[in-house]
């Protein structure tokens, strides 16, 4: 006889942190004395914008929030909910805030399905704080929710979940008797763990309904145990383990495929991929490391390179695997058989490495912003030359106040042609500086 649930809410749900011991990753936000679990202890939070990853804890963050609040607590979701909705809400919350000076905390959450209509009917009661909104979104709110509404808001980045901290919860679920699987006895093998913390991608949702799943569909034996192992996890999970020899031939292989495409071996990098692809890889994981490669160790030697990656990638997002190996495959032949330079790739690391030394230098007056009235009786953009006014487009002037040469090209490629062209702009300007008494 199989298992039955504990309760008809989800393990995922009923998992649900109710206090900061439970809560797992985020240190930054909650960790003891940070700066918002202070506002949630105080029962002070304003306004929030919570964005990240699926199942990061964004929702649990809002009902942990409403767990330490005074205030009421409602909730919608974007996707299922009007403007209806929200102005129903909204007239509770006046009439709450006018009768019993009592807040009404709002969670919305995937926040940025709603259009600027329905974001804008939120921003008199935000504003004058009849409702403290807690918006929960997987898209960055710079981009997808209107400016009025995120100034009035604090925008909470949060990452996914770390392997260390989906143990933890997967440990937590195991354990609790109350609301977890503890009165149930699992024994979940360490490979069943690991593929389940690997392929749920630091999604603590998608790792929970996986375990549930695997527990509730696994016929315990006579004596009432139920063997969670590797083919468990995998059916769970609709994700086949890495084949690899050992744990290390992941990262072994990954390294190999990288250096073999930066040695100029298309042969060796589609033998790598094969068997990266034969394993069952995450087919994007591969596509991201060809981005990588194509920027890090191609660069401007062949600026097209980065293209055929980034299309490679977008390709294999579109059509899925099998056919995706195709464009991987293309990809990777491309990026083998280009010219190579990683001189891009040193431009910006002497770059950082400058700045994070200390050595910042200030923006000169003529290259300063010009736009804003006052800025001419500033002195901004003064001296400054428009190089379309002149030949070739190209003017010698100064646009660091020290002489810099972070960006060394190579010869290889078009980097060749790139290096000529910049060395005579360099003589040039060095010469028209010479001339006004500069270095």
């Amino acid at each position: 006889m199989n298992a039955r649930p504990i309760t008809d809410a989800p393990l995922a749900w009923r998992m649900r942190p109710k206090d900061f011991s439970e809560f797992q990753g985020h240190f930054n936000l909650l960790g003891p004395g940070k700066f918002l679990r202070r506002a949630i202890e105080a029962d002070r939070v304003s306004s929030l914008i919570v964005f990240g990853p699926p199942g990061c804890g964004k929702t649990a963050l809002a009902h942990l929030i409403a767990d330490f609040s005074q205030a009421t607590f409602s909730d919608l979701n974007a996707v299922t909910s009007g403007i209806a909705e929200i102005r129903k809400i909204i007239a509770k919350a006046r009439k709450a805030k006018a009768t019993e000076n009592k807040r009404t905390l709002l969670l919305i959450d995937e926040i940025h399905r709603f259009n600027k209509v329905q974001q804008s009917a939120l921003l008199p009661d935000v504003e004058c704080g009849n409702i403290t909104l807690i918006g929960a979104s997987t898209q960055n709110p710079f981009f997808s929710i209107i400016p009025a509404l995120s100034s009035r808001s604090q925008i909470v980045e949060m990452n996914a979940l770390s392997p260390e901290a989906l143990r933890s919860i997967l440990a937590r679920a195991l354990k609790d008797e109350e609301r977890g699987l503890g009165k149930l006895k699992i024994e979940l093998h360490e490979a069943a763990a690991e593929h389940l913390i690997e392929s749920t991608e630091g999604d603590a949702r998608r790792l929970l309904n996986a375990l549930e799943i695997g527990v509730l569909t696994t016929t315990p034996d006579t004596k009432g145990r139920i063997d969670f192992d590797l083919a468990v996890a995998e059916a769970s999970i609709q994700k086949k383990a890495l084949a690899y020899e050992n744990k290390d031939a992941h990262y072994d292989t990954i390294s190999a495929f990288i250096k073999s495409i930066r040695g100029s071996d298309p042969d060796a990098a589609l033998y790598w991929l094969a068997k990266m692809i034969a394993a069952g890889e995450d087919p994007l994981f591969i596509a991201r490391r060809i981005v990588i490669s194509a920027a890090e160790d191609i660069g401007n030697a062949d600026p097209a390179a980065l293209g055929i990656a980034v299309s490679a990638h977008r390709a294999v997002e579109a059509i899925g695997m099998p056919e995706g190996r195709i464009p991987l495959a293309e990809a990777v032949i491309y990026l083998a058989t280009a010219p190579k330079s990683n001189a891009g790739y040193l431009a910006i690391n002497a770059a950082l490495a400058e700045i994070e030394s200390g050595r910042v230098m200030a923006v000169p007056d003529a290259l300063k912003d010009t736009s804003y009235a006052g800025a001419k009786r500033l002195g901004r953009g003064k001296g400054y030359l428009y190089p379309h006014d002149f030949p070739d487009h190209f003017v010698p002037q100064a646009y660091l106040p020290e002489d810099r040469r972070y960006y060394k090209p190579s010869s290889q490629g078009r980097e060749k042609i790139l290096a000529e062209r910049l060395e005579y702009w360099r003589r040039q300007k060095h010469s028209s500086l010479k001339k006004k008494g500069g270095t």
